[in-house]
């Protein structure tokens, strides 16, 4: 272990090895030393962040070992940072400069550069930095195929994510995962804080609802890591046909459900802060409906705004534009009235009011709802109870046994508390 004493004789800690394997108890692994072939740069964990989570991509003396001699697949986008004294280096990027053998790097929705809209076809192509293949998990297949395995001898799995069930990086998790097991592949994810992580709500997805923005029977606010997700996803047997992920989870240190976390990086376009992070959850129900959540705007999914909502209600105004992330905004160049949420307080639930009131003050409530509503609910309910004037506190009240079942579940997974 002469290279990583080295490496972190400058750090202010050397953590000690903590691995969670698929199931509840822990997998454990030779700590072989690094190879020699090049230097991973120095990690930094950090005296000025005073015991702020260290995330798992940060821990590369745990999983640098085990990539000795191997030939890996990462699925990765532009949230999967190494933190150091510079501040972060992409770890394909890292990876790469120490020689470990890299396949292929999978990109999910939005692509590796985090770059396209929602929803948009990512192409396959090549990292322009690097020169390795990127494959896309969000264009003609949402699931690795045995051929672009084929050669993979383990895949690392590092993506932020924000805790709501249609944030569909969980779903690219579960088709690896799946694709994994089918080609006797390990999995080793790397965990990354939850900001949404400290709390749990919303109506449980019926099967029949089943699609890329909600795969699983939980709530709309899951409150897990993805780390603690990917122990779920195999504990509770959603792989299908009895098949099980060989899972590694490397941990993060100093972290727990209501530790604060403010993301560095904004891991999709139209999530660029913490506010937007905090109120993604509640107004992406919007998106199932004829009200633009701020796409289009400078403060996507902190306000949300429709031609079609009565100006005497509504004083805000703002008008949608083509941007990053948002080509073609719902409304585009039309004036839509609305709320800003820049300012509102933390949610530490969803809040309906917003939903419930826009339909109660729209023109046209025959045209309120989409068909994409009830994929984002996971139910035909929500959209009836707010049809039948159903208040917030009454929809709330039928979640109830549903969350509570959800959490004694849950709490089987739980890396932190």
């Amino acid at each position: 272990m002469d290279l990583y004493l080295k490496m972190f004789k400058n750090t202010v800690l050397l953590f000690v090895f903590a691995f969670i394997s698929c199931g509840n108890s822990p997998k454990q692994h030779n700590l072989e030393s690094a190879s020699k072939k090049g230097t991973l740069e120095k990690t930094l964990e950090d005296t000025t962040r005073q015991n702020a989570p260290v995330v798992g991509a940060n821990k590369t003396h745990v999983y640098m070992p085990l990539l000795k001699d191997k030939t890996i697949g990462i699925v990765a986008n532009q949230t999967s940072v190494i933190f150091n004294e510079n501040g972060h280096t992409h770890i394909v990027d890292s990876l790469y400069n120490s020689n470990v053998k890299i396949k292929a790097v999978f990109a999910p929705e939005h692509g590796f550069r985090g770059k396209a809209d929602a929803g948009e076809l990512v192409k396959d192509g090549t990292d322009i930095k690097t020169g390795l293949p990127i494959v896309s998990l969000y264009g003609s297949n949402k699931k690795p195929t045995p051929e672009q395995l084929q050669g993979i001898d383990l895949i690392l799995f590092d993506i932020q994510d924000v805790g709501a069930r249609f944030y569909t990086y969980i779903s690219t998790l579960h088709y690896v995962m799946q694709a994994s097991a089918e080609n006797n592949i390990p999995v080793f994810v790397l965990d990354r804080p939850n900001p949404n992580g400290h709390y749990i709500d919303g109506p449980i997805l019926e099967p029949e609802h089943q699609s890329f923005v909600g795969m699983h029977p939980i709530p709309v606010v899951h409150g897990m890591t993805i780390g603690e997700y990917a122990q779920m996803i195999n504990g509770e047997g959603w792989l299908g046909q009895g098949k099980r992920c060989d899972l590694t989870v490397v941990k993060m240190d100093y972290y727990t459900h209501n530790t604060p976390y403010s993301l560095p990086i904004k891991p999709s376009p139209n999530l660029p802060t913490d506010q937007a992070i905090n109120l993604y959850p509640s107004l992406c129900f919007f998106e199932g409906t004829n009200v633009n959540a701020g796409r289009g705007t400078d403060k996507q999914f902190q306000v949300f705004g429709s031609p079609f909502l009565k100006a005497s209600v509504y004083a805000y105004q703002y008008t949608p534009t083509p941007n990053e992330g948002a080509k073609h905004p719902k409304h585009k160049g039309v004036l839509c009235y609305g709320n800003d949420l820049s300012q509102a307080r933390k949610l530490n639930q969803l809040d309906l009011s917003h939903l419930i009131n826009a339909y109660k003050n729209t023109a046209d409530k025959a045209a309120f709802f989409n068909s994409f509503f009830t994929k984002l609910a996971g139910t035909k309910t929500l959209q009836q109870q707010i049809e039948n004037n159903r208040s917030a506190s009454e929809i709330r009240e039928t979640w109830a046994s549903g969350l509570e079942a959800y959490n004694n579940m849950r709490q089987k997974y739980l890396l932190y508390r």
